[in-house]
């Protein structure tokens, strides 16, 4: 298995789709997170004032990629989601750069990397998942088999059984 974070802004434009959180129906979608969060006893979520369109930058994937680069991928991300959904903060620009300082990246290194190399990292892996039918996010994919929304999880474990 591989975690990949991709431009859902642009998988959505790709496939001519608006999210949940983006409709009038926000407030369902918006409580169903809030419940799976109790029952998966994590944290409230705190969401970012403006979510999800006036929260939203290419910066925290940018610097997930660097993080991958360092070995730090998951560690990024999971900080990343902890300082978006529990701590309520937007995440772009520096507050992006912070999370990767914390993790023991150096920030100007980071900074450059975010505008040369990882940006075009993020745009190709990004086609690479429009092009293979990425339903969306969280999506796992056992095999040809896209498996997408936190709530498939254990379907696709049980194909690798």
């Amino acid at each position: 298995m591989r975690w990949q974070p991709i431009a859902f802004a642009f998988l959505l434009r790709a496939q001519k789709r608006v999210p949940w959180s983006l409709r009038s129906e926000r407030a369902d979608g918006v409580a169903e997170c809030e419940r799976r969060a109790v029952a998966r006893g994590l944290p409230p979520i705190r969401w970012p004032e403006g979510w999800p369109q006036d929260s939203y930058s290419l910066d925290p994937l940018r610097a997930a990629l660097v993080a991958e680069r360092e070995g730090l991928l998951r560690e990024y991300s999971d900080a990343a989601f902890r300082a978006i959904f529990v701590d309520g903060r937007r995440l772009a620009g520096e507050a992006a750069l912070d999370v990767a300082v914390a993790l023991g990246l150096d920030r100007e290194t980071t900074r450059e990397a975010m505008t040369t190399w990882a940006k075009k990292r993020l745009h190709a892996v990004t086609d690479e998942a429009i092009a293979s039918k990425v339903p969306g996010v969280p999506t796992l994919t056992v095999g040809d088999e896209h498996f997408w929304g936190d709530d498939r999880l254990p379907d696709a474990t049980r194909t690798q059984g």
